[in-house]
This record gives structure tokens, sequence and C-alpha cells, in this order.
């Protein structure tokens, strides 16, 4: 039987910024119906490496693939099944939830962008503040725009780093929801935190990203969340 070709996959990724290596090579491959997560420390290199895959910097060597391209030869279209959550909002503050949305939707090419826009406000709890000024908004009510934002165009691959910083209870829990949801349609995932206690549960694969290297990487039903919790202290523990 034939392999299936990876979503998503990163092959002997190196970033290098001066003298500093963020990356030390990183291999990692992302099926269809997968949703790993990579746990790290501050300073493990999470970010540089979700931003290589969101196509937001270049490594400095090695070679992301979606669905077997890559990215240089796929370009807009890679883009186009991407949703990416981070720690900025990418949203534009003069303008209204509705209109962040139609933007980026108009990026898309949606069709059906307006019953779109209400769909996703209403999903993240959003649709009653739908024409006020994003500069009104609190942090949490950005995190949930920003979550519409990424889940928008029904991304393929869904990327997020460190997601839960900043949320509210409620922002929290819509994410967790949306989450299970987009596990349950069988698309894939990658996420990025410190946090043991975000998200393992709703993982199908766990790695340990220290040092700009995973060091550990397991089918979460091979290894328990307390036995995964032992690993990493011991990995992150060493000097």
């Amino acid at each position: 039987m034939q392999t299936p070709v990876p979503v998503f996959e990163a092959q002997n990724l190196v970033k290098r910024f001066g003298r500093l290596s963020a990356l030390k090579g990183i291999n990692i491959k992302v099926h269809e119906g997968d949703f790993i997560i990579i746990f790290g420390p501050n300073g493990a290199g999470k970010t540089t490496f979700l931003k290589i895959a969101a196509m937001l910097t270049a490594p400095t060597e090695g070679s992301i693939f979606f669905r077997g391209k890559n990215i240089r030869d796929a370009g807009s279209s890679a883009r186009s099944e991407v949703g990416f959550i981070t720690h900025s909002t990418f949203l534009y503050q003069n303008l209204t939830a509705r209109e962040n949305l139609r933007f980026y939707g108009r990026m898309y090419r949606l069709k059906d962008l307006d019953e779109q826009i209400g769909a996703k406000l209403e999903a993240v709890g959003l649709l009653e503040r739908a024409d006020d000024p994003v500069k009104d908004f609190s942090r949490g009510m950005l995190q949930r725009l920003t979550i519409a934002r990424a889940f928008l165009h029904n991304p393929f691959i869904l990327l997020l780093d460190e997601p839960y910083t900043g949320l509210d209870r409620t922002a929290s829990e819509i994410l967790n929801d949306l989450l299970r949801s987009f596990n349950a349609a069988h698309r894939a995932g990658l996420m990025t935190t410190h946090n043991i206690d975000q998200g393992y549960d709703i993982a199908t694969h766990a790695a340990v990203l220290h040092k700009g290297q995973i060091q550990f990487f397991s089918n979460t039903k091979n290894i328990t969340k307390e036995e995964f919790t032992a690993k990493y202290s011991e990995i992150v523990g060493k000097r």
C-alpha cells in the first residue's frame, strides 16, 4: 500500500541568526488527521519554526513541503490551505471586526463571504460586536477575532504558536471547541506551546523541541500525559 503524501513536511530545517542557530535540522511530517503538538521552553525555537512553516520567513537551510510540493513552487495555493494563530493578531485596529474578516476573505477569494463572516463571528461570540472598531476590543476579544480570522477560509492545516497566550477563559473554551471540531473533520494541525496541559488531550502526536532540535516524538496513544511530562522534564532539565 502506498504511503500517503504528508499534508506538511519539514526537511532538515536550519535557521541561523548570525552565529546563533535557532533550529538545527528539524524533520517532521504531518498527515491528514494528525494534530501534532511541539512542546518546548522559551527559546527552544518554536516560534521560529512556525514562522517558517507559515511562510513568514525563510530557512537558512532545508525545505518545507505542502502536499508534496516545495512551498517555493506551491506559492499562493499552499497559503490558501493554511490558517495561522500566533501572538500577533494581524488585525487592523481602525477597521471593524466585520471589515477585518472581509479584508482577509477577499484575499482568499471566498465565496459567500458575508455568510462565512457571520458564521465565524458567531462561533467566537463576537457577532454583536461585528461593526465595532477593533481598537475598542479587549485583549480577549482581539484573540477571539484572531481565531475567527484563522478559521475563516476553512484551512486544511492549522498552525498555532502558543495560541492560549493572552486568552481569557471564554476564548480558551472557544478555541478548544473549534480545535475538537477541526480534528473531527480529519484535517491537520501543528501547534507549539510550553504548557503540557494545553492541548495534550486532543493531540495525536507530541514532540519535545529543545535547543533547536526535536529531541523526542511519540504517538500520544503510546504515552500518557504523565509519562510525557516526565520525559519532557528529563530532556529540558538536562544541562
